[in-house]
């Protein structure tokens, strides 16, 4: 069976998810475009090679229907022949759509082909698709709660404090700032320009390295009046019995943020290396989706990376660094507790707490700094994983050439 190679990847930067954002400005067509041109650019790729364009796109509405990948690929100047699809599996989908793209290379259909993500929250905000996940009627009929509940029950469950998940965001927020201080991420983010060529946003825009404990516990809980006064907890009870309160713990400031952007990834067999005169950076080891209970719904990285793991024959011992989706803090306190991972290998340089969480996008620009902490770092392989509304969870394992 041929190999799935990870070429290059790329992502632009992360502006705030409001009209104040500087990313506002931009459709979600040319955030994508922009992503996409970069790759190509970069790796020198005829685009007429490609043969498809997979991006993760959550809220398929507006100006983010109508398979915005294929208008996207057009819009950066792809051959027409380099058709477009876009998936949505929730917060997952940008490393679904990364995962499609290397299954079809790894199973000798494809030779080339490019996944990644794109959303625009500022300008498509989030539900504005509907559908059955906010659907009163349905979350009373198989138990599914606004996920900021979800992550409360998680830290209810498992005993977190206000403390433990206040602690946790700050320490997202200071390896971030670290990061970014000492350019980590420079050598795959793309800056955004206007049609003039000036720059609209060069770096991430979210993150808040000043934050203090003390700022982030004057922040009131999100999701308590949810919780409380529209008798979701009551929810949450009758399918957790044991549960006889939910601890509203998570705030806007150890949640991830609402935030825009776009990231790509080119993945190819062998064959294409050498057409194009470039050596890969890793290979993909082994992928994996799981369902999970759809109330607590946020359990999924767990069952998703021992999945994962099983497939690629390998232990949490063989895995050098882990990059967990801090869609809310108690996620990933979870992951480390579980499996029994030290916090010095996870998020090395931050998440989602600190840098925002663009959704469909967020998964492949989570690859994307696995792969660069794996080469700064001298390590060998990773695993990006994710939590996934309704009840899911995807991982991938990736091993540097």
């Amino acid at each position: 069976m041929p190999e799935a190679f990870i070429y290059d990847a790329v992502r632009t930067p992360r502006g705030k998810g409001k009209s104040s954002g500087s990313l506002y400005v931009q459709r979600p067509i040319d955030l994508a475009a922009t992503a996409l041109a970069s790759l190509r650019d970069r790796t020198g790729l005829d685009t007429s090679l490609v043969d498809d364009v997979v991006l993760g796109c959550v809220t398929q509405a507006k100006e983010q229907g109508a398979c915005i990948a294929r208008f996207a690929a057009l819009q950066a100047g792809y051959d027409l022949d380099a058709p477009g699809s876009t998936v949505n599996r929730f917060c997952g989908s940008g490393l679904e759509a990364v995962n499609s793209a290397a299954s079809m290379v790894g199973s000798g259909f494809f030779d080339c082909a490019i996944g990644g993500g794109v959303e625009s929250m500022s300008r498509v905000p989030m539900g504005s698709d509907g559908g059955a996940i906010f659907d009163v009627s349905q979350q009373w009929s198989f138990g599914s709660v606004p996920q900021g509940i979800s992550a409360d029950l998680i830290a209810t469950m498992r005993g977190y404090s206000r403390a433990d998940v206040d602690a946790f965001a700050l320490e997202s927020q200071r390896r971030a700032g670290r990061a970014i201080e000492a350019g980590v991420h420079q050598g795959s983010l793309v800056p955004v320009l206007d049609e003039s060529g000036l720059p609209i946003l060069a770096v991430d825009e979210l993150p808040r390295p000043d934050s203090t404990l003390e700022g982030l516990g004057k922040l009131q809980p999100a999701f308590e009046m949810m919780g409380r006064q529209f008798k979701l907890d009551t929810l949450v009870r009758k399918q957790y019995p044991h549960v006889h309160r939910v601890e509203h713990v998570h705030t806007a400031g150890n949640s991830s943020g609402i935030v825009d952007g776009a990231a790509a990834v080119l993945l190819g067999n062998a064959e294409l290396g050498q057409r194009l005169g470039i050596t890969p950076r890793a290979r993909v080891r082994s992928m994996a989706v799981v369902g999970e209970e759809p109330l607590i719904m946020l359990t999924g990285p767990m069952p998703a990376t021992r999945k994962a793991l099983q497939r690629a024959g390998m232990s949490v011992g063989d895995i050098d660094l882990f990059e967990v989706n801090e869609a809310f803090a108690s996620v990933v306190l979870a992951f480390m507790e579980e499996l029994d991972v030290p916090h010095d290998k996870v998020n090395l340089w931050g998440g989602a707490i600190a840098y925002g969480h663009p959704l469909g996008a967020t998964g492949a620009m989570l690859l994307n700094t696995a792969l660069d902490a794996l080469e700064q770092k001298g390590l060998g392989t990773a695993c990006i994983t994710l939590c996934i509304g309704g009840g899911m969870g995807i991982a991938t394992i990736i091993e540097r050439v």
